[in-house]
């Protein structure tokens, strides 16, 4: 079985829940069975591969990249990605998301004014040069205020910001809109308490799971991340007859699903597969239930495909993993998962441990066959707070833009996905510091410099793999880009990457 028979997506273009964006079969449940005529879509059917949607429902980062209501200490609290669920009694209350500024980022939803009312409030700045009309150049001033601590120019730039944005407005407005609290968590210290406080105690599972599917599905470039580390494995693992993979955010588990299946239509037999799923003692709530509820749904694809699966639970915060926990066997080809998850463990900036680093090496000393690492292509780890900024103002604006091509901005479901999948990263990001900010992304150049000092060596991904997601990304904007870099690839809007692929062994 080689990697050609495993990426088997293919973009359908009959409506579906969400009509207002393409999906790609077998991306989730939203296309059942409407696979194009494609020699590969025998593997990724929508029965089988939920993957991306799942598997970062479980990514909030520790607080993550998701954002807005989550469980206590869901996805989002410890080792998330993107997931969200509806606020509960417990939470904030549904529709407007309230902060500790008392704010509600829906009270300006009605953006009918936008150029003319940001120009007018534009007017008489203090003295920051911006130019009329330009809201992102009034956010930058806001956050350069901000940092040189001229809290009387911030106050005044922050009111006019707070005219202007909304989040039915076009990207940056919207973008604007968390951004705008976020400052104001920082400049009153209550980064970490707004943080808390976008999470439920008991999240509503099929809510959060359906926000989850939207964003994978109007965001690509995070789901062929996850493809392109399938990919990987299958060719890796693609002659043994034993395979052990360790998911350090197992989610659902719905990632494995098509991998699965494509092993079991290997040529020369299906091999004894083992899962090790670890995932923080409390995601349940996002994930509708515990991981007794992957064994389930593993144990069922098992017997579907006629393939032996046998799976192991870890209940454990990823940074808290030893070596007994993993159980590796002698004669098994390891294969280990990163998914949107390592940018969450401290590095030697945070803790002089370095747990990053450490999680790393122990890795290694197991002598995987391959690592597989997906990340944000964002460099907000030991960045000062300004040029942090920055960064975020650039990394998600970009994201924010892409989401305008597939899902209209006048779209409940879309601000659902941003208020619950984005605004918690992005507070946390710029108003959280030390070990209060877990949103702590490195680029490419930085993972490999990691791995390598560990005595990793760099896995060429697929370049089959690596075409047909290409072709794929084309058919939803000529805008998403990828670019293979050093036997990696990059997946990104126009000209910013946003999220990395790489293999490792």
């Amino acid at each position: 079985m080689d990697s050609h028979q495993f990426c088997g997506y293919g973009v359908n273009g009959r409506d579906s829940s969400y009509s207002s964006y393409p999906t790609v079969s077998g991306a989730s449940k939203f296309d059942s069975g409407n696979s194009p005529n494609s020699p590969l879509a025998d593997y990724f059917n929508s029965e089988t591969f939920t993957t991306v949607s799942d598997y970062q429902e479980q990514h909030s980062c520790t607080e993550n990249l998701s954002a807005a209501s989550s469980s206590r200490d869901s996805l989002l609290d410890y080792n998330q990605y993107f997931h969200r669920p509806n606020p509960s009694q417990d939470c904030l209350p549904e529709g407007p998301l309230v902060f500790s500024s008392g704010t509600s980022l829906l009270q300006n939803a009605n953006h009918s004014r936008n150029m003319k009312q940001l120009e007018s409030a534009l007017v008489d700045l203090p003295l920051q040069g911006v130019p009329s009309g330009n809201l992102k150049q009034l956010l930058i001033a806001c956050a350069r205020a901000l940092a040189e601590n001229n809290l009387d120019d911030f106050e005044i730039l922050v009111a006019k910001a707070r005219n202007v944005v909304s989040v039915t407005g076009d990207p940056i407005q919207r973008l604007g809109a968390y951004i705008v609290e976020g400052l104001v968590a920082r400049k009153e210290l209550s980064g970490t308490t707004i943080y808390r406080s976008l999470r439920c105690k008991e999240p509503a599972g099929k809510d959060l799971l359906s926000y989850m599917h939207i964003l994978y599905e109007i965001c690509p470039y995070l789901k062929f991340g996850f493809m392109a580390a399938n990919g990987a494995i299958v060719e890796a693992c693609r002659n043994e007859d034993r395979v052990h993979i360790i998911d350090f955010q197992i989610a659902q588990g719905t990632q494995w699903m098509t991998l699965l299946q494509s092993l079991a239509a290997r040529p020369g037999g299906a091999p004894y597969v083992r899962i090790t799923g670890i995932d923080d003692p409390v995601s349940q709530y996002a994930r509708g239930g515990g991981l007794t509820a992957v064994a389930e749904r593993l144990s069922a694809i098992s017997e579907k495909f006629n393939i032996e699966v046998e799976f192991n639970a870890v209940p454990v915060f990823a940074p808290d993993i030893t070596r007994d926990m993993l159980d590796a066997r002698p004669g098994e080809a390891l294969a280990v998962n990163f998914p949107l998850q390592l940018h969450h463990t401290p590095d030697e900036s945070v803790d002089v441990n370095n747990p990053r680093d450490n999680l790393i090496r122990m890795i290694k000393s197991l002598c995987p066959k391959i690592v597989t690492l997906v990340e944000q292509e964002s460099n907000t780890n030991t960045a000062p707070f300004f040029p942090r900024f920055l960064e975020a103002l650039d990394y998600y604006h970009a994201m924010f833009e892409s989401i305008d091509v597939t899902l209209a901005r006048d779209r409940k479901e879309r601000i659902n996905v941003e208020q619950h999948c984005l605004a918690r990263d992005i507070v946390n990001v710029i108003a959280c510091e030390d070990k209060e900010r877990v949103e702590r992304h490195e680029l490419l150049g930085k993972w490999k410099s990691r791995f390598m000092m560990a005595g990793f060596q760099q896995y060429p991904l697929s370049s089959y793999v690596n075409s047909v997601i290409k072709d794929l990304m084309r058919r939803y904007s000529e805008h998403y880009t990828l670019v293979e870099k050093d036997g990696a690839m990059l997946l990104g809007w126009k000209k910013r990457n946003l999220v990395s692929a790489s293999a490792w062994f």
